[in-house]
């Protein structure tokens, strides 16, 4: 244990940091306090142990099968075929621990009602979402986006992607307010109506995003690992493992030690363990975060597929802020035994939101609505929490709290940041390619 890291991380999507980080050649130890891989984002087993958590009196009831059938993630989200998550697996190769299946359908809120977001040139002429003369002017706009490539000018069609908003674009393409909706909400994936002031090229590459993981497996653009979320902190703890990074679960942490101002080490049960830089949550540190939110989270089980879904093993519905009076949209995650994280015949919908009055149960009627009958709710609500500085100059760097989106790429964008801070240049994945390809050779 009296050994020097260059890398000291505390909890969960550290993780991904470091495996990363031990691929590219850096020592690296990763310590938990909690006796199971993935900290706050966990999937919890046997089914006695969530209620446990929850304060639920009594046992789940027969009804539920075998508790240890079950690995319910706290914090369920998907990863985008072809986004940064994915490439981050590939590149480290975790892929060969986890299997993933595709999730069956996404779908959007309008007017009390679901509907499945078009996916393809034909299920947006289909849809029932758009009247005739939108779904062309939309067809339109999609045609724009594909062909959009930010090097080429050619293809701008008059806007300047650095400058016009993204209101502007769709002012050109005479878009309505309920495509505007699921265009922003449901392809592009923003929580709130900001994005539509700012320059629209972001957005025109979200969509992008959206629509190439979307045609590498047809269904959805979104990807679930069998036996839930757990099975990634795993993945990259053996990655790091495989590069000699260290490992110590049931790790109580004692004190961060701090000397003129910087990291120097970690002490638990009464020996320290020396670095140069520390990465953890923000519930290891709570005197260097501050609270800027809070988000709400309910785990459904059911005993039955979600209304409207075309009985849908999976999927992801999303209610647009705007259709429900709202600052931020209201999301609905939903796996079930076709994952392996449910008894057979069972469904796990998981809703989320942002936080916005002071009944937050309230604000989530209408997740819930879409799906009853509910057999057992399991309510949390969390504080989002954010570091107060970079870290630069005590090199603790801290990841912000999940946020309440049903995807992975805001996460992404998080771990890419704290790499910046830390190393000082961007993260690249061809980069690193190159240089773990110096350090062990090519495959």
């Amino acid at each position: 244990f009296h050994l020097k890291f260059d890398f000291l991380l505390l909890a969960t999507r550290e993780c991904i940091l470091s495996g990363i980080m031990s691929v590219n050649g850096k020592k690296v130890l990763h310590m938990d306090r909690n006796p199971y891989y993935g900290g706050e984002s966990a999937s919890i087993t046997p089914l006695e142990d969530l209620y446990k958590r929850f304060k639920i009196p009594g046992s789940p009831p027969e009804s539920m099968g075998r508790g240890r059938d079950w690995n319910v993630d706290l914090i369920p989200k998907f990863l985008m075929a072809n986004g940064q998550l994915v490439k981050m697996l590939l590149y480290t190769e975790v892929t060969r621990y986890l299997d993933f299946k595709v999730t069956e359908g996404s779908f959007v809120y309008k007017g009390g009602k679901i509907y499945k977001v078009p996916s393809t040139e034909a299920e947006a002429l289909a849809s029932s979402l758009m009247g005739l003369f939108e779904k062309r002017r939309f067809r339109k706009f999609l045609v724009y986006v594909a062909n959009f490539d930010e090097k080429d000018p050619r293809t701008f069609e008059g806007i300047d992607p650095k400058k016009t908003t993204m209101r502007e674009v769709y002012k050109k393409f005479d878009l309505g307010q309920d495509v505007i909706d699921f265009t922003g909400h449901a392809l592009a994936l923003y929580r709130t109506d900001d994005y539509l002031d700012q320059p629209c090229y972001e957005t025109i590459n979200r969509i992008k995003l959206y629509s190439e993981s979307l045609a590498r497996y047809g269904k959805s653009p979104y990807l679930y690992p069998l036996y839930g979320l757990g099975e990634l902190p795993q993945g990259f703890a053996r990655l790091s493992a495989i590069y000699g990074g260290t490992y110590m679960l049931n790790k109580p942490i004692e004190e961060i030690i701090v000397q003129n101002g910087k990291v120097i080490g970690v002490k638990s049960e009464g020996e320290i363990a020396r670095c140069k830089q520390l990465i953890c949550d923000p519930s290891y540190v709570k005197d260097r975060v501050e609270k800027v939110g809070q988000v709400i989270r309910v785990i459904c089980i059911l005993s039955h597929p979600i209304k409207n879904t075309n009985d849908a093993n999976s999927c992801q519905i999303i209610i647009p802020q705007n259709q429900v009076n709202r600052k931020s949209d209201i999301y609905v995650c939903m796996i079930s035994f076709a994952h392996n994280v449910a008894a057979q015949g069972k469904y796990i919908a998981i809703v989320s939101t942002t936080v916005e009055t002071k009944e937050p149960e309230k604000e989530i009627r209408p997740a819930l609505e879409l799906l009853e009958p509910i057999e057992q709710k399991f309510v949390s609500i969390s504080d989002l929490l954010v570091p107060k500085d970079l870290g630069m100059e005590s090199q603790i760097f801290i990841s912000r709290t999940y946020d309440a989106t049903t995807h992975f790429e805001t996460t992404c964008d998080d771990i890419k940041n704290i790499y910046k801070r830390m190393t000082g240049s961007e993260f690249d994945f061809e980069e690193m390619k190159r240089k773990k390809n110096d350090i062990y050779g090519e495959d």
